[in-house]
């Protein structure tokens, strides 16, 4: 097992002093590093906030392949705990008068559309925020699409709402990348620009990223991990530039203490507000109700009384005590930045494994730690969960494989399905008849097809961290391919080819 870095280390990197662990944390080293082992994270860091002081900050692991090992400064990605950084933009903003959380979008982007006119008057930039647009998530706009931002704005006028407006939580990452364009609109000031001016700058965090530009060449930042084909394996960083509103920042444990701090002073550094106190309390106060089929796992075992979603925050009831959290993941990397604001008790959880659920076991378990419940081993008991569900998953797949038609041949000749595919909201997926075999490209990736059965075939893609999926070809009456499914994605419209 890689060494853990010592304490005495961290504590010339750190601006602040971090005393020896309290009573609370006793046995917190050995608990973390043998849960590390048993969800075979690569790496993994921890931060603990109490009473305006760092704890505990520590890393555990290693960073990449052969190392080095993590500690307090290692980055990783922050993923979706990103969102509460632009709400504290928005409420920067709303302290200045210069937005309102009810103002409709379009105030501030007049060119904003979307394919129901009443949403288009009527969604406000509380509604952006609040994962209650009516849109369902369509992640395809923007992962590994090569899509602009300015692109994902604009094709949202082209989504089918799939519920009416404020009708129920359904989490939404493009609406973030609104919000973002309302930031600019309303401060002349780019989203990450802002965010660097008005708070990295501000909280002294001058190491953290709103991107991945630079991150490269940081010689101490985590290489993302996955599980592929049963082996831990790394992957490349996914870009989130495209939607960086919702989640493309990259920051470490230590740095990211400062910011629990600023959180657990109610938006305050220094003695300095950089957030009014009424605009601070509005974004930890319940805006949308999540029901109990959208929770997280986790809450099976923690079996809160309400789960709601504030203004880029997850908010519970747990112990007797509000609870504000928010995970981050993309593909290799997770976080989970919490908050007990009662207690002014923090932490940050940041790992180089996809969706390392370790992060939910050390949250309660600090929790716990610092409102004197019984000792309990969450990470023994939601590895038993997240192991059922794995075993679910697995299954599924397996049934899926084995409704295959074996036998089956293609309607056509490989080169009858080429040609370039369309959808106004999605881009377009081209197919090539390339060296005897179809080439499947969508977005920024790319991949051999084989036919699985019928008019199926299967994509290997190029990038191991997106896997396989199918396509299904649809042929109009004369026999030739009008459409194709893309699983996971959607359909898309065959071309008409020129003369």
């Amino acid at each position: 097992m890689p060494s853990i870095r010592t304490h005495a280390a961290l504590l010339a990197a750190l601006a602040f002093a971090v005393p020896a662990a309290a009573q609370p944390l006793a046995g917190m080293d050995e608990y973390v590093a043998a849960a590390v082992r048993n969800w075979k994270i690569p790496g993994l860091a921890l931060a603990i906030v109490k009473d305006d002081s760092v704890v505990y900050a520590r890393g555990f692991g290693v960073a990449g392949p052969g190392g080095p090992a993590v500690d307090a400064q290692t980055l990783f990605a922050n993923a979706s705990t990103t969102k509460a950084f632009t709400t504290t933009a928005l409420a920067m903003l709303v302290d200045e008068g210069k937005l309102h959380w009810d103002d409709p979008v379009t105030k501030h982007l007049p060119a904003f559309q979307l394919r129901d006119p009443h949403t288009t008057r009527e969604l406000t930039v509380r509604d952006l925020v609040t994962h209650r647009s009516g849109l369902a998530a369509t992640d395809e706009l923007w992962y590994a699409s090569g899509a602009t931002t300015a692109d994902v704005v604009r094709r949202l006028r082209f989504q089918e709402p799939q519920w009416s407006l404020r009708s129920r939580y359904a989490y939404n990452n493009n609406a973030f990348a609104v919000a973002g364009e309302v930031i600019r609109a309303a401060s002349g000031m780019p989203w990450d620009e802002f965010v660097r001016r008005r708070i990295l700058a501000p909280l002294g965090m001058q190491a953290t990223l709103t991107g991945l530009a630079g991150l490269e060449e940081r010689p101490n930042h985590a290489k993302p991990h996955m599980e592929i084909g049963g082996t831990i394996r790394p992957v490349g960083h996914r870009a989130l530039d495209n939607v960086g509103p919702a989640g493309s920042m990259n920051s470490s444990v230590a740095e990211m203490a400062r910011w629990l701090r600023f959180q657990l002073d109610s938006g305050r550094v220094a003695g300095r507000r950089l957030v009014s106190d009424s605009s601070f309390r509005e974004l930890l106060s319940p805006q949308t109700v999540i029901p109990v089929a959208s929770r997280y796992p986790a809450a099976r075992l923690a079996r809160p009384n309400f789960t709601a979603y504030g203004l880029g925050w997850f908010l519970q009831d747990y112990r007797g005590r509000k609870l504000a959290m928010h995970t981050g993941s993309i593909d290799g990397m997770s976080a989970l930045v919490a908050l007990v604001p009662e207690e002014r008790l923090g932490l940050v959880v940041f790992a180089n494994l996809d969706h390392a659920e370790l992060r939910h076991a050390l949250m309660y378990r600090v929790v716990d730690a610092y409102t004197g419940a019984p000792p309990r081993d969450w990470s023994t008991e939601l590895r038993a969960l997240y192991g059922e569900a794995g075993a679910r998953s697995r299954a599924a797949q397996l049934r899926r494989d084995s409704a295959r038609v074996r036998g089956t041949r293609p309607s056509l000749a490989a080169s009858g399905y080429a040609g370039t595919y369309a959808d106004p909201l999605r881009g377009e997926v081209t197919i090539r008849h390339e060296s005897g075999r179809l080439v499947a490209r969508y977005g920024g990736y790319a991949g051999p097809l084989t036919h699985w059965h019928h008019d199926t075939f299967r994509a290997r893609w190029d990038d191991p961290a997106l896997g396989n999926s199918q396509i299904t070809f649809a042929l109009d009456a004369a026999g030739k391919p009008r459409a194709l499914v893309l699983e996971g994605v959607g359909e898309f419209r065959r071309r008409s080819e020129k003369p």
